[in-house]
């Protein structure tokens, strides 16, 4: 004989529902974003949809890219390609949360004031720029500055031993400019000048053309193209802006720059 209690189904129902909620939180799906080599190696593929169903870190997220794309892989293990989560470098016990922004990154190609438009003085564009206007634009900044240094990057027909038809640059949108922004504010911090200029181009560029363009304004000479060295040696290591070299042999990731 069995016996019905009321409150019975209802209580299965309960642990039922319950059970099936937990089941769908064992799952986490996470978006990684791809640039340079890694979008490569992942056959051109802009980001990756993974499942993370063992751990909620960043440990166990390369653990999972051991399996699918052991290339890529590898270059996180050799610290050759990072891990970035809502656009700061992670590290292996980072937690990834729901709606978190990841993405790996190759190596990279690479006194208060008034307030002002600093999308003026930081920016990443694929336009050309007129040096003479930025000049302008960071003299008219103070006529305390006596001194200007300036750094202008051009892009060349050879390298490492290779000729180059053209050169590509990719950058992560947002971090890059993020990056850029740092290295403006940390330069009017640590070094004596008045203004600091950071541009940097995208897209397709032919030889000749202009590339990237520092210009440091201080009242003397000496600090000025400290600054200007500093931000472009700072820029090439912490900046995740990517250069894709055409050449007659095929197309090559850059990985370094002196």
């Amino acid at each position: 004989m069995s016996v019905y209690y009321p409150n019975q189904e209802a209580n299965r129902a309960r642990t039922s529902g319950k059970a099936t909620v937990e089941l769908k939180s064992e799952a986490q799906m996470v978006t990684v974003k791809l640039f340079g080599m890694t979008k490569s190696l992942a056959g051109n593929q802009g980001s990756l949809s993974i499942p993370m169903t063992n751990g909620r870190r960043v440990k166990d997220l390369v653990q999972l890219l051991d399996g699918s794309y052991p290339q890529i892989g590898e270059l996180i293990h050799k610290k050759k390609v990072l891990v970035s989560v809502n656009q700061d470098i992670a590290h292996e016990e980072t937690e990834i949360k729901d709606g978190d922004e990841i993405a790996l990154l190759p190596p990279f190609a690479g006194g208060a004031m008034e307030d002002i438009d600093e999308s003026q003085f930081v920016r990443v564009q694929r336009e050309n720029f007129s040096i003479d206007r930025e000049l302008d634009r960071v003299r008219s900044r103070s006529k305390r500055i006596g001194g200007i240094a300036t750094f202008l990057g051009i892009a060349r027909d050879r390298s490492k031993g290779r000729d180059v038809d053209g050169i590509t640059f990719e950058y992560y949108e947002g971090m890059a400019q993020k990056k850029l922004r740092e290295i403006r504010e940390r330069a009017l911090k640590d070094f004596d000048i008045l203004e600091l200029l950071i541009i940097h181009r995208y897209g397709e560029i032919t030889i000749g053309e202009n590339i990237v363009l520092i210009i440091a304004g201080a009242e003397h000479r000496a600090e000025a193209f400290r600054a200007c060295k500093w931000a472009i040696d700072e820029l090439k290591q912490i900046t995740p802006i990517w250069k894709l070299e055409h050449t007659p042999e095929g197309e090559v990731w850059v990985e370094e720059h002196p």
